[in-house]
């Protein structure tokens, strides 16, 4: 009892944010497509679902939260994201009973070719064509350490990547998940994206140059190349409660979540959301994501979904999530899970 109190207390006040920071930092870290939300159910609450993570999509949001599930899944979410970008998300976890859960996952950010402009032809008359892409594939364990506390791990390898240059890490998503005895309340924490710096390299930053142009006779295209920085990824510190206010009354369940976020790339923020939850069959969500946030585009956010069974037992959910973009207009989301 000592202990789960002391976890407590530690997570209410790793949660209390610092919003006097002045400095956003946005756009100082790579690989800044790990902070794109996976899977719709998550989305459709605003993002508020760092305490709520129970299933195959916590492998993002909340690693510990794969100790909570009841049978091996598999899933799969699309996303139209930005600028015609598109954000895909896969994995696969399975329970191993006393000795936890394991789970794979990987992430792709891609886009369709684009034409290669320069000073000399600003309009790429050439017809020449350049691709990029950013990718994370991760693997997970977590494990239930007593009946109301578990912990998890997600350890993955992220690569960006333009034309013929790229820049790869390591990095580790920590994960604890907490069920009170106040009112079924439960307490998520997560650390995203610890890991290595990011540096740019390869063949594109190959250039030729005279080394001293002033000097006649010495050779004109001595191979040289760029020297590019490094970068941090986006580490993302998360911590919220949520409550089932229902518990099954009228075989419904109505969560309400608020989460508190503080990222090494931005101000600290506030994400909210509900889900609520009829015969376990219909699902319907709502959120707002970044309260607090400066001169943030992202806003409310709507979703649901519908689980049915298929040969008895194989559960199958279908989940939409739809977010406000601001000038940028609106992200739509979609998730197939498969119960196994």
């Amino acid at each position: 009892m000592k202990k789960s109190k002391i976890i407590t207390v530690l997570l209410v006040i790793a949660a209390v944010p610092l919003f006097g920071q002045k400095v956003s930092k946005v756009g100082t870290t790579a690989a800044s497509f790990l902070n794109i939300d996976a899977g719709a159910r998550g989305v459709g609450m605003g993002g508020a679902f760092v305490s709520v993570a129970d299933d195959i999509s916590s492998m993002y949001w909340n690693p510990a939260g794969l100790a909570r599930m009841k049978q091996g899944e598999a899933t799969f979410s699309n996303t139209r994201w930005i600028a015609d970008i598109a954000y895909n998300y896969a994995g696969v976890a399975v329970p191993l009973g006393q000795f936890g859960t394991v789970g794979v996952n990987a992430a792709f950010l891609t886009m369709d070719e684009m034409l290669r402009t320069t000073v000399l032809d600003p309009e790429g008359a050439s017809g020449e064509t350049f691709s990029a892409g950013s990718y994370a594939f991760g693997l997970a364990y977590a494990r239930n350490l007593t009946d109301r506390f578990s912990i998890g791990f997600n350890f993955k390898y992220v690569q960006e990547r333009i034309w013929h240059t790229s820049a790869s890490g390591m990095a580790v998503d920590i994960g604890t998940l907490f069920d009170t005895q106040f009112h079924g309340m439960k307490i998520g924490m997560s650390i995203s994206n610890y890991g290595t710096k990011m540096k740019m390299d390869g063949r594109d930053l190959v250039l030729q140059t005279d080394i001293d142009a002033a000097s006649a006779g010495n050779n004109p295209s001595i191979n040289a190349v760029l020297q590019t920085d490094k970068y941090d990824m986006p580490l993302l510190f998360r911590v919220g409660v949520s409550v089932d206010v229902l518990k099954g009354l009228y075989d419904s369940n109505l969560i309400v979540a608020v989460d508190a976020l503080h990222p090494n790339d931005d101000v600290e923020y506030v994400n909210a959301g509900v889900e609520y939850t009829y015969h376990r069959l219909v699902s319907l969500r709502a959120g707002y994501k970044s309260l607090f946030a400066r001169d943030s585009e992202e806003g409310l956010s709507f979703g649901g979904g519908v689980t049915t069974k298929v040969f008895g037992r194989a559960a199958v959910r279908l989940d939409y999530a739809w977010g406000d973009f601001g000038r940028l207009q609106d992200i739509q989301k979609f998730s197939l899970g498969i119960g196994f």
